[in-house]
């Protein structure tokens, strides 16, 4: 493990090695920056199994308005269209910025991009690599440059296990633990959290189990807004093979003309939906959910042909080791946990209401997913929000750091009880909910903490369980079986906790952003 080098000013802290923190602190330069990859065995991060690639409009016939009007479509109201227009306009530049870091894109004969359509964009517009390897590809690429970057210090093995807080309520640092459990705190001048999102709190989930919402609940001890943390985006079509974490059957395979097809073998998307299996996700998850309890759902891939282990080969790695043939067999199938659209409230700079503190990638709430993100533009909100927050701490005045510490410490949920709580959300916070069953998880929620004190996963289950109870009606990957129709007006729940009194508060705030008129 490197240690931090002894120099008067204090560094910026990026606690997670996934593609924003990779991203953010390759930006920081010549800023001293000490990146926390996280404890060894929970060492994987969500961005490196990304299959799919980055959306951008980088096509003919394609432009930034068309994608942010995609983007705008897809998230059921929810979307401020100003962060849309602006995140579809740094989308070419930061696909050529990684292009240039050594991400190898695919690229035609002509040198031009080769790009994928991926459910609710109206262009193929997907910047992929390797046909599913978009997201190791990228986490593999910057990581070889850092290596060779001297204003980064990377922490191997050591995870963030606190905030540092001073009198002021500011953030001032972190507390580490080492890879023997020895734990220091670390000053800095600003702490940015890229920890990922909470796909872990679920049984079935294509994230790593260590994505529990910690970033959440670290931030909202420290008194930031959570926004809209119960639109839990599942994938629909994740392979229904036995494991955990699931894998995953990438959307681009539909866009090259896969099949959902039922127990008979009958496809059933193409009468739900004008688009039938390029839909928005929500509707397809929904879609799939329903056959899997009728009997079972599957991918049909065959028509891909033998083509299908040169252009998929992760995919098909793993129908291989599940003992399937996608070119002669469908997949089966069934949703899973796969994004979380809310998170902590902030700007395409990562600024939350906490001096101090920053928070970018899929912990953060930005306001473009809205209620159903559009697909790729996770791995494109991590690098256009880890560039921004990286120029906006490059040219911040430098904080005044010393005084009184108060540290707000992690907790982790043993895992038995963590198995009780996965099965709880998963059950009552899952595809499609209701009041009777969310009542249920909340008082699941409070016997587990009673049994076994606040961790930072119990805390974020609440947050979803929270605001999913407190929305009453169905928007889109937000489905409510009791309450099945959109609202008229389109409302953001907010979500704070007191740490004095224990008390959360959910409160509501309507969408006054609307979308651009033309592409």
């Amino acid at each position: 493990m490197s240690s931090t080098r002894s120099t008067g000013d204090s560094p910026i802290v990026i606690v997670g090695a996934g593609l924003a923190g990779l991203w953010c602190a390759l930006n920081l330069a010549p800023r001293r920056v000490v990146l926390l990859t996280g404890a060894p065995r929970h060492h994987a991060s969500s961005s490196a199994w990304a299959q799919g690639g980055i959306a951008a409009a980088l096509g003919p016939g394609d432009s930034p308005a068309a994608h942010a009007l995609d983007t705008v479509a897809a998230g059921a109201g929810l979307v401020d269209g100003t962060v849309a227009r602006a995140l579809a306009e740094a989308a070419p530049g930061e696909v050529a910025a990684l292009a240039r870091a050594g991400v190898p894109f695919e690229r035609g004969t002509d040198g031009g991009w080769l790009l994928s359509r991926e459910a609710a964009h109206r262009h193929a517009r997907v910047a992929r690599v390797g046909g599913d390897g978009a997201g190791a590809a990228i986490v593999s690429a910057l990581t070889r440059r850092i290596a060779s970057c001297s204003h980064i210090d990377v922490l191997a093995g050591s995870a963030g296990t606190g905030l540092l807080r001073n009198a002021h309520g500011a953030c001032v640092g972190v507390l580490v633990e080492d890879a023997h459990g020895v734990r220091t705190t670390l000053r800095a001048d600003a702490v940015v959290l890229a920890t990922g999102g909470l796909g872990g709190l679920y049984a079935v989930s294509t994230n790593p189990g260590a994505n529990q919402g910690q970033g959440l609940a670290w931030a909202a001890r420290m008194g930031a807004r959570i926004r809209d943390p119960e639109f839990v985006q599942f994938h629909p079509t994740a392979m229904n093979v036995g494991r955990s974490p699931a894998p995953l059957a990438t959307e681009a395979l539909r866009g090259e003309g896969a099949r959902l097809i039922d127990r008979h073998g009958q496809r059933f998307m193409t009468a739900l939906h004008p688009d039938g299996e390029l839909a928005p996700r929500d509707v397809v998850a929904r879609a799939v959910h329903r056959q899997h309890r009728a009997g079972g759902a599957w991918l049909d891939a065959r028509p891909l042909g033998p083509t299908l282990p040169a252009r998929f080969p992760a995919v098909f790695e793993a129908c291989r080791a599940a003992g399937l043939d996608p070119r002669r067999a469908p997949i089966p199938i069934a949703p899973a946990a796969h994004y979380h659209m809310g998170g902590v409230a902030t700007d395409l700079a990562g600024r939350t209401d906490v001096s101090g503190l920053r928070v970018i990638g899929e912990a953060a709430c930005t306001g473009v997913h809205g209620a159903n993100r559009l697909a790729s533009n996770s791995l494109l909100e991590a690098v256009v929000m880890a560039r921004r927050a990286a120029e906006d701490l490059r040219a911040a005045r430098r904080p005044r750091t010393r005084g009184e510490l108060d540290i707000v410490v992690a907790r982790a949920l043993p895992e038995p009880a963590l198995a009780r709580l996965r099965d709880a959300m998963q059950r009552d916070a899952g595809v499609e909910r209701d009041r009777r069953g969310l009542l249920r998880l909340i008082d699941e929620l409070d016997q587990l903490q009673h049994d076994n004190g606040p961790t930072d996963a119990l805390l974020a289950a609440r947050m979803v369980a929270d605001c999913a109870l407190a929305r009453s009606e169905s928007r889109g990957a937000h489905a409510r079986s009791d309450h099945p129709n959109r609202a008229p007006v389109a409302r953001h729940a907010d979500w704070a906790w007191d740490g004095r009194t224990g008390r959360v508060a959910v409160s509501a705030s309507s969408n006054p952003i609307q979308p651009e008129p033309h592409a």
